[in-house]
């Protein structure tokens, strides 16, 4: 059976779509190693077409003199139609990605046209704003008359946006580009994860039927040329970027000549603190089921699980247990509970963090190899560390597998500093059943978010984002269009 989506060939540049003049790239299931799809592939010189087209939308086109209202009647128009598709969307990130159903329909699929419908509700909300009358001595008559003047802050769009994706939550990574950025007026170049090329192709057919004028989205693949092009070109004003630490500082650099806008949600070692007086049976649970989501794929998922030492076996325990019951396999079927990684070289990386694990004397509960019966994909096991210190390398760099560490403390105080002992700062967790020293601890802990006592379940409302080597501005929440937005002051007389 044809995967929805994959018998798209070509690149989409310009409101048309091309032939690819690097040829074709075989994408694949990583649960199977089945072939789904010959993706096309841009050359670098598409690619620069591709940035001509944004350009040329963006300086002469319609898009970014529209007004708010106008961009959010077309983009609602974006909501419905992917509404529409959504069943073809989820059973596109299974056979891509391979994650899970229950993950992908409501992780995957379901949260981010959520946040796309919730950031057009904010978005026309937006309102140019006026500041206080000022009264001041006119430096033109002294002695004279005082001055009274006023200022208006408008919010422009900000230009060209390169936009490059990584591999994990796909669709969702798109969409995270393309909502705030084309809502706020801008035009973009869009250049996903080779391994996952369709989930960002598939809204080529969503800008023809909606009626996004030409040029406003473009859809680019490639490789490390390709992208380093989308990082250098002097038409290119803002990159935004999810996706690894190291990829994101050289992105960083390669942006620094031309002094464009950097927008980076980079990667987490996010700490999971479990006090004294936490429901152990739940807490384990709930940090073996953050581990499972996507294998582990995930760069907000709290791998760190700083465990009060008084229910640490406990713990230990429960999570072993829990961490059994994790179904494994073929997403298509819809009883698995974890899936695969997205290729070998990540299965290779994670083995090799498992075995350093080992070699440091942390203390294998549980995994750490790849199950029987599985071989045709890339699978591994859960797997879970106990008797973890701080300073082991599976303690402080971003594996991006299904592997938790346990980490014992004795005091509040000690558990934030582990917590904050990091090179990243993503996301936290705290479970307490004291919620208001649960908040004051979440309020010294060095992170873009923290949820106590499991939160919310929901980013569409709220700003997130990445403190130290976890990247650079927030999405999401109230001021997300603020990242690709100029503020201009316009001041201007009262009186006369």
């Amino acid at each position: 059976m044809t995967v929805p989506f994959t018998q798209i060939d070509r690149l989409y540049i310009d409101g048309q779509w091309v032939a690819p003049e690097a040829g074709r790239e075989a994408v694949i299931n990583p649960a199977t190693g089945i072939v789904i799809g010959e993706a096309p592939l841009a050359s670098t010189a598409q690619v620069e077409a591709a940035i001509a087209a944004a350009r040329r939308a963006f300086d002469h086109g319609p898009w970014p003199t529209m007004t708010m209202d106008e961009r959010a009647d077309v983009m609602q128009r974006m909501v419905d139609a992917l509404h529409a598709r959504q069943a073809d969307i989820a059973a596109l990130i299974v056979a891509e990605v391979g994650c899970a159903q229950h993950i992908t329909h409501a992780m995957q699929v379901a949260a981010p046209i959520g946040h796309l419908a919730s950031a057009i509700r904010y978005a026309r909300r937006e309102e140019d704003e006026r500041l206080p009358i000022d009264i001041t001595p006119n430096m033109f008559v002294p002695g004279g008359p005082m001055a009274m003047g006023g200022t208006t802050v408008v919010r422009e769009p900000f230009g060209v946006v390169s936009a490059i994706t990584g591999y994990n939550f796909p669709f969702l990574l798109n969409l995270a580009k393309i909502t705030p950025a084309l809502l706020a007026g801008c035009t973009m170049v869009l250049k996903p994860s080779q391994f996952t090329p369709y989930s960002a192709l598939l809204f080529g057919a969503i800008c023809d039927e909606i009626g996004l004028p030409a040029g406003v989205l473009n859809i680019v693949t490639g490789g490390i040329a390709e992208g380093q092009l989308l990082c250098t070109d002097e038409r290119v004003d803002m990159v935004t970027f999810t996706g690894s630490e190291g990829v994101g500082a050289a992105i960083m650099a390669q942006a620094a000549p031309s002094l464009k806008k950097v927008h980076l949600e980079l990667g987490g070692k996010s700490a999971m603190i479990v006090r004294h007086d936490a429901d152990v049976q739940r807490a384990a649970a709930m940090a073996v089921g953050f581990l499972s989501v996507n294998a582990g794929q995930g760069c907000a998922i709290p791998t760190r699980l700083l465990v009060h030492n008084s229910i640490r076996p406990a713990f230990a325990e429960v999570a072993k247990a829990v961490a059994g019951q994790i179904k494994l396999g073929d997403a298509s079927d819809p009883t698995v509970t974890m899936g695969p990684l997205i290729r070998e070289s990540q299965r290779a990386k994670v083995e090799h963090y498992i075995a350093l694990g080992k070699q440091a004397g942390a203390t294998l509960l549980c995994g750490g190899g790849r199950p029987a019966g599985l071989e045709g994909g890339y699978f591994t096991e859960m797997t879970l560390f106990d008797d973890v210190t701080n300073d082991m390398a599976i303690a402080q760099d971003e594996i991006f597998g299904p592997v938790g560490c346990i980490i014992g403390f004795d005091s509040d105080e000690e558990a934030i500093g582990i917590a904050n002992a990091s090179r990243y700062g993503l996301n936290g967790a705290i479970e307490t059943a004291d919620p208001a020293t649960g908040y004051a601890m979440a309020l010294r802990i060095r992170a873009g978010s923290v949820s106590l006592n499991g939160g919310t379940g929901t980013m569409s409302y709220a700003p997130i984002g990445g403190y130290k080597r976890s990247g650079v501005g927030r999405e999401y929440g109230p001021h997300w269009l603020r990242e690709y937005q100029h503020e201009k002051s316009v001041f201007y007389p009262v009186g006369r």
